[in-house]
């Protein structure tokens, strides 16, 4: 038998075992299946507090087996997992996206929802992240789970496609997007003017540093959320070029940019005229 215990910030612990099944999201009982409604002894729901408005209703299914716990990804949101066995150097994380399904490991694991929370205003996001311990043990429990916000989803916060700043952060996250996050430096502001330049044929005005460091604050500001943006931290003075590893990676995991919106813009650089 299993025990499963997880920890959310804003709300009691769910402590749960073998045969069991924990569906959460923002409002998971107002799109919780009618057959898998009625079968209360076995499935909970979980409403996650302080779920940003864009976050999926069903986010996923936590699934306690005899011998293995599951999570099952059904959310758009994607989130990263990570878990750590207990021999050295296995550790391991990997990102949950939308049909996935993912074996636990026992001990510690963390999912965390990039600029999944609601933060203090309506611009502001921070992560959202599930502590979930498994041990074995011979005390399966349920509480009452909390009531669904039956509200519909809204969109994440986002660059407009085709806009000068997408075409910047696809510059900015390229390494990450093409598997090589090993990149010795980020691109300079030349290198983004001529990869935009090359890709749309028209590049506004990035051929002047200052509007390329412009658009790189506001892609950061919408990566990270006002209050983990790292131009907003202490007084300023930080140069562009020490937090653009950051901003690029972060780009990247929230999916302000995708690898096939990068093949995109390659594809149609080729075409010609």
């Amino acid at each position: 038998m299993l025990r499963v215990e997880l920890r959310v910030a804003g709300t009691q612990t769910v402590v749960l075992g073998t045969g069991e099944t924990l569906v959460f999201g923002r409002a998971p009982q107002a799109t919780l299946p009618e057959e898998e409604a009625d079968r209360t002894l076995q499935v909970t729901t979980l409403a996650l507090p302080h779920a940003a408005a864009h976050v999926s209703r069903i986010l996923g299914k936590l699934i306690i087996g005899q011998d293995v716990v599951r999570v099952r990804w059904h959310g758009s949101t994607e989130a990263q997992l990570a878990s750590l066995f207990e021999a050295p150097g296995g550790a391991r994380r990997v990102t949950l996206v939308k049909g996935m399904t993912a074996l636990l490991d026992e001990g510690e694991n963390s999912v965390v929802v990039l600029r999944g929370r609601q933060g203090a205003s309506a611009k502001q996001f921070d992560d959202l992240a599930l502590d979930i311990f498994i041990e074995t043990d011979e005390r399966p429990y349920s509480p009452e789970p909390e009531p669904a916000n039956p509200d519909m989803t809204a969109p994440a916060p986002n660059l407009n496609k085709g806009s000068k700043e997408w075409f910047v952060a696809l510059a900015l996250a390229e390494p990450w997007l093409v598997g090589d996050d090993g990149y010795p430096r980020p691109p300079s502001n030349r290198e983004i003017y001529e990869r935009v330049m090359g890709w749309h044929g028209y590049a506004w005005n990035l051929d002047r540093p200052q509007r390329v460091d412009d658009a790189i604050r506001m892609i950061s500001r919408i990566a990270f959320g006002p209050r983990d943006d790292p131009f907003a931290v202490g007084s300023g003075s930080r140069r562009v070029q020490n937090v653009r590893f950051a901003i690029g990676r972060r780009a990247a995991e929230v999916r302000l940019v995708t690898a096939e919106e990068l093949a995109e813009v390659y594809a149609n650089a080729r075409k010609p005229d």
